[in-house]
């Protein structure tokens, strides 16, 4: 009796670690999928998986971020004012922590690829070009440079937040420049019309910074001749002081000599 008890909780022991073991954690910023003959579930805690009843997946639900680099003649985002601008801006993309996104996800994009930066970049980078695209030509260059913060909102409009399973998370404008005209086309009748303006205006603040430069020039003058005058004013008054004093110590002297 006392050997048939000793093996059963040897028995119970051996049952009750081989079930601890069993047990899968997710780990912070994933989610598992674990399937069975009734299906698919996902957790974000823990799960039991049993060897031979269950499979597991580990599906990646971090924030990940995209950068897009719109640069050059080509590449470069058409204006409102034909000028094009090169961009650079990152997307914040996640999974969304939910039950049905996370299973969207696994059965769309495959577990091991949700969390992929090349099978993100495949997946959104059209989507977030285009948004772009869309956007800058509602701007002027000058705006576009200014107001950063609305082109980012009406990029997160265009695109949406809610991205089949994932979430698009923010957009961060990194940097805005106009394109170098020597990567522009002459030959396109939209780079024509931007290299033109662009010309005109770089012309135009060259003559307006010339000017000021003239101005200052002139100001500078006018204030050395008005200081050279006072130091020549007060000079001659000292020596005249001087003079003056030089007289009343002479005559003073040829009094006493009297």
């Amino acid at each position: 009796m006392v050997i048939a008890g000793a093996a059963m909780v040897v028995a119970i022991l051996g049952v009750v670690i081989f079930v601890a073991r069993c047990f899968r954690t997710a780990n912070e910023g994933t989610a598992l999928l674990v399937t069975s003959a009734s299906g698919p579930r996902v957790v974000f805690t823990r799960a039991l998986v049993l060897p031979g009843i269950h499979t597991a997946e580990v599906l990646d639900i971090a924030l990940h971020s995209l950068e897009i680099s719109r640069r050059g003649g080509r590449d470069g985002l058409g204006c409102r004012d034909n000028i094009r601008a090169d961009v650079r801006a990152v997307f914040l993309v996640r999974v969304n922590r939910t039950h049905e996104d996370v299973l969207k996800v696994a059965q769309s994009v495959g577990c091991g690829r949700a969390g992929d930066p090349a099978a993100l970049h495949e997946l959104f980078d059209a989507r977030f070009i285009e948004a772009l695209r869309t956007v800058a030509c509602q701007f002027n260059f000058d705006e576009l440079a200014r107001r950063r913060d609305e082109f980012k909102d009406q990029v997160i409009e265009v695109i949406g937040r809610d991205l089949n399973g994932f979430m698009l998370e923010d957009v961060a404008i990194e940097s805005i420049e106009q394109t170098p005209i020597a990567e522009l086309d002459p030959n396109n009748i939209l780079d024509a019309e931007g290299i033109r303006k662009i010309t005109e205006i770089t012309s135009r603040e060259q003559v307006r910074a010339n000017e000021l430069k003239r101005q200052m020039e002139i100001e500078v003058a006018q204030q050395n001749m008005v200081a050279a005058e006072r130091l020549a004013f007060i000079q001659r008054t000292q020596a005249e002081a001087e003079a003056e004093a030089a007289r009343k110590i002479a005559d003073f002297e040829a009094e006493m000599r009297r």
